[in-house]
């Protein structure tokens, strides 16, 4: 049944019950308006972060141990549960992120999408990867004993929201989808920057926990007015690891509360990326006034609040480059100022801008038309040389928004050479046609390092999220280069191994024992066996 008539109340959820927080009040804020919204919200506690944490670890035994078909439905159900919230859910996180309806129904689209590829992924049972090592009694010098390997959940998973993806990186987004598939339960500490948003999505979530008949810990949602909410969930001994999307300053602050536990967890934050593209002289010379014009397109998409937007471009010097910046001005001088985010996000974008325009081994090359209403941002390109790009650390700091510098090289030596001073990122990507592919092969050892991505002839907005996709990259990208948090993937983050010896077959897990009941595919004996029966 939809139950989107409900109002919205300002509570969290703690398992199955709700709750006015009590340290400290906020609400959320419509940038486009520049106004209020109701309801308020009440921050939560650390009591409240106790109870939320002591319900997960009640259910996290019992729920790792469901049958695959339980927990599939219950990605399915919230899946369904969210579509269920129709328009409302639409209007209020337009109304607290200023994003138009289309790219709000498009980021809801993916929400579902992600909860039911986990469903399917989690059917498939791959990530169990199961192991068998049959025992040899008669092996000389020694025996071998009867080995078996599959994985299980870490435990509890802390969900941090992030602010420009106020459903698919958020309350159901792809860290809880892929935590609930490997058997963690969840507890999200939602954005403030759309509580609305994450009370609406947490609802539909704790309903399906409860239409699946799963115990109430497996989904808990917290608010909370300041940072101690956070620290103290990261901080608690039954969170065993840890989902952020965020600033690097804030990554870095959970970092460090993870590794200064008892039991140090992993965080998986993603954090900065700059995302190089690389105009490679060929293609260039080609085509550098049409790269010029697709270029701007991905800068100012969503006015650049995407963590893939390009926001620094390395090319030789030279007439191509100087058409790509002719045609990408053009197009950005007609470019419309766009809503930001939150006021917060909006500032810090002008702060960026103007730092790059005052820096004065730094030329403006074109701004978007005018702003003409609150927390609007400007797109802007600009361009510096490369020995001053890599001497002023500021140039290569991260600018959240529509802003790019244009980096000029004077050979295919220095791009090389500025390429290999760069920080992680999540993407690298390279314009080339046939003849750039001698530069290519040089570039690309050095962007494997750099990068968890590199494209050809695209840009690095709009992230599939299929198997094959990596979301993330060396640090300060992501905390964790192993990781993906987009794909499927992204379940691994997750799951540790753990192995049976000798183990009875009552004893033993169903993904392991004799006769394959679950039909999986299994490496037995260095042999990848598929199942007599494939799983769907």
């Amino acid at each position: 049944m939809a139950t989107h008539s409900e109002a919205l109340t300002g509570e969290m959820f703690i398992g199955a019950a709700r709750v006015r927080g009590t340290a400290g009040t906020f609400r959320a804020h419509d940038p486009a308006r520049g106004t209020w919204l109701e309801p308020v919200y009440g921050g939560g506690a650390p009591a409240d972060v106790e109870r939320a944490c002591t319900l997960a670890w009640e259910a996290f035994d019992a729920f790792r141990d469901t049958d695959l078909e339980t927990r599939a439905r219950l990605l399915d159900t919230a899946a369904q549960r969210i579509l269920d919230l129709g328009d409302t859910l639409i209007e209020r996180a337009c109304a607290e992120s200023g994003l138009p309806r289309g790219r709000i129904e498009g980021e809801r689209g993916r929400t579902v999408g992600q909860l039911r590829l986990f469903a399917e992924v989690v059917r498939g049972g791959e990530w169990l990867e199961a192991r068998i090592d049959s025992a040899l009694p008669q092996r000389q010098p020694a025996p071998r004993p009867d080995l078996r390997q599959r994985h299980i959940a870490v435990g509890p998973v802390a969900v941090f929201g992030a602010s420009n993806f106020p459903l698919a990186f958020s309350v159901a987004g792809g860290d809880t989808a892929s935590a609930l598939a490997a058997g963690c339960p969840v507890v999200v500490k939602a954005h403030n920057a759309h509580p609305g948003t994450s009370e609406l999505v947490g609802r539909a979530l704790r309903q399906a926990v409860a239409d699946c008949g799963l115990h109430e810990g497996v989904f808990s949602l917290l608010f909370a007015s300041g940072t101690v909410v956070g620290a103290a969930l990261v901080a608690d001994p039954r969170i065993k690891s840890v989902g952020f999307t965020g600033s690097r300053r804030g990554g870095i602050a959970l970092m460090q509360v993870a590794a200064a536990r008892a039991e140090p967890i992993p965080v998986f934050a993603e954090m900065s990326s700059i995302n190089p593209v690389y105009l490679l002289p060929a293609a260039l010379a080609a085509r550098g006034a049409d790269i010029g014009r697709k270029f701007v397109a991905s800068l100012t998409l969503g006015a650049g609040q995407f963590c893939t937007n390009p926001g620094l471009v390395l090319a030789v010097d030279g007439p191509g480059l100087e058409s790509f910046l002719e045609a990408a001005a053009t197009v950005l001088r007609d470019s419309p100022c766009a809503t930001m985010l939150t006021p917060g996000i909006h500032a810090a974008y002008e702060e960026g801008v103007e730092r790059l325009v005052s820096h004065s081994k730094v030329t403006a090359i074109a701004r978007g038309v005018a702003t003409s209403g609150p927390n609007q941002g400007r797109a802007a390109l600009f361009a510096t040389d490369a020995d001053s790009f890599l001497n002023e650390p500021v140039l290569q700091e991260e600018v959240f928004g529509a802003s790019s510098l244009v980096v000029r090289c004077k050979s295919v030596e220095e791009l090389r050479s500025v390429t290999e001073r760069l920080e992680g990122q999540l993407t690298a990507t390279l314009q080339m046609d046939d003849a750039d592919l001698p530069v290519a092969r040089q570039l690309l050892p050095v962007l494997e390092r750099r990068a968890g991505r590199i494209l050809v002839n695209g840009f690095p907005t709009g992230v599939e999220v299929g198997h094959a996709m990596v979301h993330g990259g060396p640090f300060p990208a992501t905390s964790d280069p192993r990781a993906t948090s987009v794909g499927s993937l992204a379940i691994r983050r997750f799951l540790r191994p753990v192995c049976y010896q000798d183990m009875p077959q009552a004893l033993l897990p169903e993904a392991l024992r004799d006769g394959n009941p679950l039909e999986l595919w299994r490496r037995v004996d260095g042999q990848l066996v598929p199942p007599a029966t494939p799983r769907r």
